[in-house]
C-alpha cells in the first residue's frame, strides 16, 4: 500500500503513517496498537546550572516511548527550540520510522529520548553538532555541568546519566558503568562502538547483495564490489560507512556531499584524504584530488548504483525524488527520505533500505557495551588464549600431515577471540538476522510492499508479544 505524494507531511505525520501502513498488515487488537503507537510517559524537570558565574535555567524532558523491555535506550539533545511535543515524536538516537522499532528489531530494549532546552534570555547559536550554547567555545563547558546537574533530577524515571554522577548518588551500585553507553574504552566502553553505525550500514548492504532476487528488484546485478556510491555527509556515520566500503568491499565512492559543496571523482575518492581535509578545514572546499561543486545538493540526483544519505533528515523530498537516479537507497541517517518521497521512489522502482534497520548498528553495539558493563569482564577474556592453544594444535596437525600452511594464513588461524572481532561478529549476526526477517516478511506477505513496512511490522509484532506476555492490567 502506498499513498500519493501530493503533499509533504510533517515528521510526526510520517511516523504515524508508517506505523499505520505496517499495522494494517497485522492481526492486532486496535487498543494495543494505539498503545504501542503513542508515547508511554513524558517526564519534565526544571533546574538551575551555574555556568561561568551566572545561573542559567534549563528544562529537560524525557520521553519513554516504550518500556516493553528494560532498560530503555536513548540519547540526549541540547537545543534551544526544543519542546515537549518534539521529545515525544523524535528521539535523537532512534530512527525516524518509529522511535522504538530499531531497539526491538535488532536489540531487546525499550526506547526513550532525553532533551534539554535553555530558557534564559541569552541568545544561543547553533553549533554544527546540533547542540546550542552561547558560543562555540562554551559547548563543552555548558554540556558537561548541565548533563551532570540533570542526572539525578529525573532518576525516578530510570534516567541514569553520567556514570560518575550516577555513582555519587548510588555508591553501592557496582553496575554504574552501564548507566551510559558510548563511553571511551578506558572507562568501560567497548571496542568498535565509534564506527558501529557505519559498519552496520555496510553489513546491511552486504546482506542485501547476498540475495539475487533483492538485487534484481533494484535493477542491479552481481555483488557489492565495484558498485558506484554517492554519499551525503562525512560525519561519523558517513565516514566509517565510506571507509569500510572502500577498504573491505571494493566499492567506489564517486561523490561526497557536505555542507559547503560536493566532491566528484568518477574513479573513486580517497576517503581518508577527504576526511582529513574536512577535519582540518571544516569542509570539502579546496580539496585538490577531485572536482569541487558548490551546489552539493544536485548530486543527490547523480547517477550511481547506491545513494547513501548519511546526514540530514528530509534530504530526499517530493521536489527531488523524481530526479533521483540511484537504483538503491540506504538510509544511514535518521529520516532522510520523507513519506512523500518514499511514495514517489516506490512508484519509480527505486529500492529503499530503511533507517529503522540500516542505522541500527550503534544501538546494537551499545547493547553489547551494556552487557560488558554488567558482566564486568571484557569480551574475549575467558576464551582467547584457550582458542589460540586449540588453533595451534590444529595447525600442527595439518602441517604434521605434510601440508604447509602459508604464514599469513597461519597467523589468522592462530588468533583467538578478541573484543573487536566479537563485537563485529555480533553486529554482523544481528544485521543479517534482522535483514533475513525483513525480506522474509516482504516476500511472503502480499500486503507488505516495502522493506520499511516489513521492518515496522516486525517491530510492532514483537512489542505486542512482549506486552501481551506481560499481561494487560484491568
Amino acid at each position: 500500500m502506498t499513498l500519493p505524494a501530493d503533499k509533504e507531511l510533517s515528521f510526526k505525520e510520517s511516523v504515524n503513517l508508517s506505523f499505520d501502513l505496517a499495522r494494517a498488515t497485522l492481526d492486532l487488537e486496535e487498543g494495543l496498537a494505539q498503545y504501542i503507537r503513542n508515547v508511554n510517559n513524558v517526564y519534565q524537570v526544571r533546574f538551575p546550572v551555574k555556568i561561568n558565574g551566572s545561573i542559567e535555567t534549563y528544562i529537560g524532558w524525557r520521553a519513554v516511548h516504550s518500556d516493553h523491555k528494560l532498560p530503555a535506550k536513548g540519547e540526549s539533545a541540547f537545543l534551544r527550540r526544543w519542546t515537549r511535543t518534539r521529545s515525544k515524536r523524535w528521539p535523537p538516537s532512534c530512527p525516524t520510522s518509529a522511535p522504538w522499532s530499531t531497539c526491538r528489531l535488532v536489540a531487546p530494549r525499550g526506547a526513550c529520548s532525553s532533551t534539554l532546552k535553555n530558557t534564559t534570555a541569552t541568545p544561543w547559536n547553533e553549533s554544527p553538532a546540533g547542540s546550542r550554547s552561547s558560543s562555540s567555545a562554551r559547548t563543552t563547558s555548558v554540556r558537561e555541568p548541565t548533563f551532570r546537574r540533570r542526572t539525578w533530577a529525573p532518576a525516578s524515571a530510570r534516567w541514569r546519566g553520567s556514570p560518575a554522577t550516577y555513582q555519587s548518588h548510588r555508591p553501592g551500585d557496582i553496575d554504574h558503568l552501564g548507566a551510559v553507553t558510548g563511553k571511551p574504552v578506558s572507562i568501560g566502553g567497548i571496542q568498535g562502538r565509534v564506527e558501529a553505525t557505519g559498519r552496520g550500514v555496510v553489513f546491511g548492504l552486504r546482506e542485501f547483495f547476498r540475495h539475487p532476487e533483492d538485487v534484481k528488484r533494484a535493477r542491479l546485478e552481481g555483488g557489492l564490489e565495484g558498485k558506484s556510491v554517492i554519499i551525503q555527509g562525512l560525519g561519523n556515520v558517513g565516514y566509517h560507512t565510506a571507509r569500510i566500503l572502500t577498504e573491505e568491499d571494493g566499492v567506489k565512492i564517486i561523490a561526497i556531499l557536505e555542507h559547503d559543496g560536493a566532491l566528484l571523482n568518477p574513479d573513486g575518492l580517497d576517503i581518508e584524504k577527504v576526511y582529513q581535509h574536512k577535519v582540518a578545514t571544516r569542509g570539502v572546499k579546496r580539496f585538490l584530488d577531485a572536482q569541487y561543486f558548490e551546489d552539493g545538493s544536485a548530486f543527490l540526483e547523480g547517477e550511481c548504483d547506491i545513494l547513501i544519505p548519511a546526514a540530514l533528515e528530509g534530504t530526499l523530498h517530493q521536489q527531488n525524488a523524481e530526479k533521483v537516479r540511484a537504483r538503491l537507497i540506504a538510509e544511514a541517517a535518521n529520516g532522510p527520505v520523507t513519506f512523500a518521497a518514499q511514495a514517489i521512489l516506490h512508484e519509480r522502482g527505486v529500492v529503499l533500505l530503511p533507517d529503522v534497520y540500516m542505522n541500527a548498528g550503534g544501538v546494537v553495539v551499545s547493547y553489547f557495551e551494556w552487557i560488558k558493563n554488567l558482566s564486568h569482564i571484557r569480551f574475549g577474556r575467558m576464551q582467547r588464549r584457550w582458542e589460540e592453544g586449540q588453533n595451534e594444535l590444529l595447525l600442527r596437525a595439518i602441517e604434521g600431515s605434510g601440508h604447509k600452511v602459508p604464514e599469513a594464513l597461519s597467523r589468522k588461524i592462530h588468533q583467538g577471540a578478541r573484543e573487536i572481532g566479537l563485537v563485529n561478529s555480533g553486529l554482523d549476526d544481528a544485521m543479517r538476522l534482522a535483514s533475513q526477517h525483513i525480506r522474509e516478511r516482504f516476500w511472503s506477505h502480499p500486503r507488505v510492499q516495502s522493506y520499511r513496512t516489513a521492518a515496522m511490522a516486525l517491530a510492532i509484532e514483537k512489542i505486542s508479544v512482549s506486552y501481551q506476555t506481560m499481561g494487560v492490567y484491568p
